[in-house]
């Protein structure tokens, strides 16, 4: 681990956190292990659920729906960079490795940046298919769509590298004790002995730079979708469009909100108690939401159910 020596002050020689988590008796450990443990299995049913359908259903193989089947693959990934690890700290030791922690924090860096871009992507991919139907499908062939989610996944490798390197160059000293229940930037850097402002900038510049790059292209997106739907005549085509657009306005809502309090402002979550309820929101609980928006609120994915139930049903009953 890193050292400082400034006048008495040294970084402590540990190789390892503890993860504090959160306060309360074997009463409230149990409890919040049980709603841990129930919002993750809930998240990797409906995720799978989702790239399930998606990958076995031709009717779905379309631009939108390769997008949502990676954003299903990324909620699945960040709510497993967390959970496991939250579920074995409620029964056992909240020690994690210096390296794991590191690991940890650069996994849940590159996941959720990438989501907030791919989120993007799919208000783009919306404006071109609603205000472009003609050029749609020359513009988002299977091989542009490829190339946006990779640059995705680049933006926030890139930005994971930043966010971690810089996280972890610095000395550690008074404590090893993360007042969190997983590795992140906030509380990492409370244990720093060194100067952290170059830190807090760099990370409140990058997560605003990002949200409000993000925020701009979906809102613009939007803002041309919603003057073409007020153009149509048929007034089952704009429901049927609203119904489509309101399911992905409301998963940005949700995590952009959710990130902006959480990173993009100074001083926004008074407490590290407050901070880690609304990370239990944005880990834990917007994945399990993905689903069910996408799912209800779309007419194609609750039909490609209903035909895949159908097929199950057949084969078990021995139909051809």
């Amino acid at each position: 681990m890193p050292t400082l020596r400034n006048g008495n002050l040294s970084a402590l020689p540990w190789w390892e956190f503890v993860l504090d988590g959160f306060r309360g008796g074997v009463e409230v450990q149990a409890l919040l292990f049980a709603v841990f443990l129930a919002l993750y299995v809930l998240t990797v049913l409906g995720n799978v659920t989702m790239i399930v359908v998606i990958t076995l259903d031709a009717r779905l193989h379309s631009p939108m729906y390769f997008f949502l089947k990676n954003l299903s693959f990324l909620d699945l990934c960040y709510s497993s960079v967390i959970a496991p690890n939250a579920l074995a700290n409620f029964l056992s030791s909240k020690a994690i490795s210096f390296r794991g922690c590191a690991t940890q924090l650069f996994f849940f860096s590159l996941l959720p940046t990438t989501e907030a871009f791919l989120l993007a992507v799919m208000a783009y991919d919306r404006f071109l298919a609603i205000c472009s139907p003609l050029q749609y499908p020359a513009t988002m062939c299977s091989k542009t769509c490829s190339r946006l989610v990779l640059g995705t996944y680049c933006g926030g490798c890139l930005n994971s590298i930043i966010e971690t390197s810089l996280t972890f160059q610095l000395p550690f000293c008074s404590s090893n004790r993360i007042d969190h229940f997983f590795c992140d930037v906030p509380p990492l850097l409370r244990l720093a002995c060194a100067n952290r402002t170059l830190n807090q900038l760099v990370m409140f510049g990058l997560c605003g730079l990002i949200i409000v790059g993000t925020t701009l292209v979906v809102l613009v997106s939007y803002g041309y979708i919603a003057v073409t739907i007020l153009r149509m005549c048929s007034g089952s085509g704009r429901h049927k469009l609203f119904s489509t657009c309101g399911s992905h306005l409301t998963a940005v809502s949700l995590f952009y909100g959710t990130v902006f309090v959480m990173y993009a402002q100074p001083g926004a979550v008074g407490s590290m108690e407050q901070g880690k309820v609304v990370s239990v929101f944005y880990t834990l609980v917007i994945p399990v939401l993905n689903p069910l928006i996408y799912s209800l609120r779309n007419k194609d994915v609750k039909d490609a159910l209903r035909r895949l139930g159908q097929v199950h049903s057949q084969a078990e009953d021995g139909v051809p």
